[in-house]
């Protein structure tokens, strides 16, 4: 659905679910003792409840962080791998290396294409256009500007 359309479905919906939701924590939560296990658990979801709701006045927000979780299961991985990068020096070059990789991925540009058209064009690139080359502003050039 487009975004637009899951506001008006979650508005419609999980909107009187998640007011009522917080009326009853607000009920229980009275009735408990300061220093009630459950009570904290109450309190500590009252202190977010506008981080919670959010999702409520934008439909862009996902209702999960299983994106978040996927994106960082590659990262989790690879952290036997990248724990011997022979230096430090090493260490930061892999660190860059996934940043672009990651970046690429997000601005869904295919991240081996992206490099190897920047790596061959990145000489002869002048210095106030390699904004040109970020991964937002990418374009593969045809083969024909390739073959030129």
């Amino acid at each position: 659905m487009a975004a637009e359309q899951r506001l008006a479905v979650r508005s419609e919906r999980a909107a009187p679910l998640v007011a009522d939701l917080e009326e009853w924590l607000r009920g229980e939560r009275a009735k408990l003792s300061r220093h009630a296990p459950v009570a904290q658990a109450i309190d500590y979801m009252l202190k977010r409840w506008a981080g919670f709701t959010r999702f409520l006045e934008d439909g862009r927000i996902c209702l999960t962080n299983n994106a978040a979780e996927r994106a960082l299961r590659g990262l989790a991985l690879g952290r036997k791998s990248w724990l011997f990068a022979g230096s430090d020096r090493g260490a930061d070059r892999a660190a860059i290396m996934y940043t672009l990789i990651g970046t690429a991925k997000l601005n869904d540009v295919d991240p081996q294409a992206w490099l190897s058209d920047v790596l061959a064009r990145i000489a002869d690139t002048p210095q106030g256009r390699l904004n040109e080359l970020l991964p937002w502003n990418w374009k593969r050039r045809s083969s024909k500007a390739i073959a030129a």
